[in-house]
């Protein structure tokens, strides 16, 4: 352990640390630097830093929209370029500029060395960090070019034929299962996958048109056209989806649903598929889950403040259910995801029934609701309260039987939690009255209700602060002004209000918007509110009692995350449209 010595001297561990963590790496498989890392004994930045010093190597400081050229990145290949862990940076004058990421490797520095020497330029070594070096590998790679490549191997296989009427036929004993085994088709689907998880796609769409085949990424909520392929090659992509899928690629007349997992850049990820006949032709969805996505922190799906202290509280207690509601694609799941995460602990038994399993998480016992055999969240219900659970997750409360096991689960000693489908916070109270919960029962058993909403987060490198319009900026004050009195302290409302817009760069291919937030409101059971609901439940009812207890409203969260510069208040406005 080379790095070990700077360690204690710049005094990030003692002594004792140090031969602890000594006898660690004896056991440990990796690089000393991946060990402090995976540690968390000193951050990437820090590590650099220090072993800059050691090796007398400078550090590659990224630029505020700093991009390679695709002439600079051609200089290395990209197989020498993941094998060695190196990447071409610029070239200043004679000198290419190459970041690496294992000072040590001297294999590495003899690659650029052989490579430099063959193009007649001298080199210069800058020190990279793991996640710099994952963000320029995918510089490589381009999905029309990747895809054409493919494209023009089948063409050339299958003699140039244009239309593929006779070829891509339907039959399930000749061409098509053999040709959606073609090399060319599987590179295709290969490309289509791994660019969808480069782009942090949440879906992926598959459609036939009259004259070709659209590709379509879902990214922050909002399709974008990626790719138009020629509609011959339809057939054999489907096919091929549905060979990964164990689907039948002899039924076409009829929508399949299925999934399978694949490795994609050292991460396993799953892939739910949809198939849908349509006019021209089966449309295909794929669902991309990234379990490293899914599952975030409070903080990284926008619960702060005052919402983040009631969940807090109502996790604390011994049983309840905690309800989380609004449309679909707003985000419930993942907040549910991020309370398990909480609650997920050796010295209880956490048990959910989903559909699907969207993320896997370790020492939760996860179950797959399957209706076309009987085994829907009703019945799934009925079997996880025998399982000595602590705390039960329920997908979806959808009829009267499953909000009625529900609530009786609540009742028995169990934290339940699950998601409906109403507009806001208070709606959960008659949503669930009608599903025959009677009213009494509904103090006892809900701790919380979370209503939420999804916006587009600004880019961080490039948004823009400007005052708001004079309108604007009234109706922004008379919201804030109707904030409880810790709220306001807490979030420092400035004097001089001040909101952000979506400008545009690099980093965020020119949208100003990069990945998306919650907004959220929190309604929590209290004695007048418990009063309400067992004499008069109407919604105008509960709605005065919430606004006088202080219950900060979707609207209000949002307008406290536009002024902190997250969100642009015009998003702010379009998703909690009241």
């Amino acid at each position: 352990m080379v790095l070990i010595e700077k360690l204690i001297e710049k005094k990030i561990i003692t002594p004792e640390k140090a031969e602890e963590l000594r006898k660690e790496f004896d056991d440990f498989e990796g690089t000393e630097e991946d060990f402090y890392l995976i540690k968390k004994i000193i951050s990437e930045d820090n590590l650099n830093k220090i072993r800059s010093e050691f090796y007398g190597i400078d550090v590659f400081n990224e630029n505020e929209g700093f991009e390679i050229p695709n002439n600079i990145l051609s200089l290395i290949p990209e197989e020498s370029a993941l094998f060695y862990k190196i990447i071409p940076l610029r070239v200043v004058e004679d000198t290419l500029e190459v970041g690496m990421v294992d000072s040590e490797d001297i294999k590495a520095k003899e690659a650029i060395n052989f490579i430099t020497r063959q193009k007649r330029l001298k080199f210069k070594i800058y020190l990279l960090n793991k996640r710099l070096f994952d963000t320029y590998i995918k510089k490589y790679r381009n999905i029309t070019e990747e895809v054409g490549r493919a494209l023009s191997a089948l063409e050339t296989e299958i003699g140039g034929v244009d239309d593929g009427v006779e070829i891509f036929s339907f039959d399930p004993k000749t061409n098509k299962e053999k040709l959606s085994e073609e090399a060319p088709i599987i590179k295709m689907v290969a490309v289509i996958l791994r660019h969808a998880v480069d782009g942090n796609a949440s879906d992926v769409h598959i459609e036939p048109e009259e004259k070709q085949l659209r590709i379509r990424f879902r990214m922050d909520g909002t399709l974008y056209s990626s790719l138009f392929l020629p509609l011959h090659t339809h057939p054999s992509i489907v096919a091929r989806i549905k060979i990964l899928s164990n689907l039948r690629i002899d039924e076409n007349r009829i929508p399949q649903d299925g999934r399978f997992s694949a490795r994609i850049d050292n991460k396993n990820i799953d892939f739910r598929v949809s198939t849908f006949p349509t006019k021209l032709g089966e449309k295909v969805v794929i669902r991309v889950l990234d379990p490293n996505e899914g599952l975030k922190s409070y903080q990284d799906i926008g619960l702060i403040s005052n919402n983040l202290r009631l969940v807090r509280e109502a996790i604390k207690r011994p049983f309840g259910m905690i309800l989380a509601t609004g449309p679909t694609g707003s985000g419930k799941t993942t907040t549910l995801y991020s309370i398990l995460q909480e609650l997920n602990k050796p010295e209880v038994n956490v048990v959910t029934l989903e559909d699907p399993i969207e993320y896997y998480v370790p020492g939760i016992n996860q179950s797959q609701i399957r209706p076309e055999i009987g085994y829907d969240f009703s019945q799934g219900l009925r079997h996880v309260v025998r399982q000595d659970p602590d705390i039960i997750m329920v997908g979806e409360i959808r009829d009267e039987e499953s909000a009625s096991l529900a609530t009786q689960a609540a009742l028995t000693g169990h934290i339940v939690l699950s998601t409906l489908h109403t507009n806001n916070a208070i709606g959960i109270i008659p949503r669930l009255i009608d599903m025959k919960i009677k009213p009494f029962l509904l103090p006892a058993t809900l701790n919380i209700g979370i209503a939420q909403r999804l916006s587009h987060r600004l880019c961080p490198f490039c948004k823009e602060k400007v005052r708001p319009l004079k309108e604007l900026e009234k109706m922004i004050v008379s919201e804030l002004s109707l904030l409880p009195e810790q709220v306001k302290r807490e979030v420092k409302i400035p004097e001089i209000i001040y909101v952000y817009k979506p400008k545009g760069c690099p980093k965020c291919n020119n949208k100003g918007e990069k990945g998306r937030l919650g907004i959220f409101e929190v309604l929590k059971m209290t004695p007048d509110l418990e009063k309400i609901i067992v004499e008069d439940p109407t919604e105008l009812k509960i709605s005065a009692e919430v606004k006088r207890q202080g219950m900060i409203s979707m609207r209000q969260d949002g307008i406290i995350k536009a002024i902190n510069g997250d969100i642009s208040i015009e998003e702010v406005f379009r998703v909690s449209e009241e």
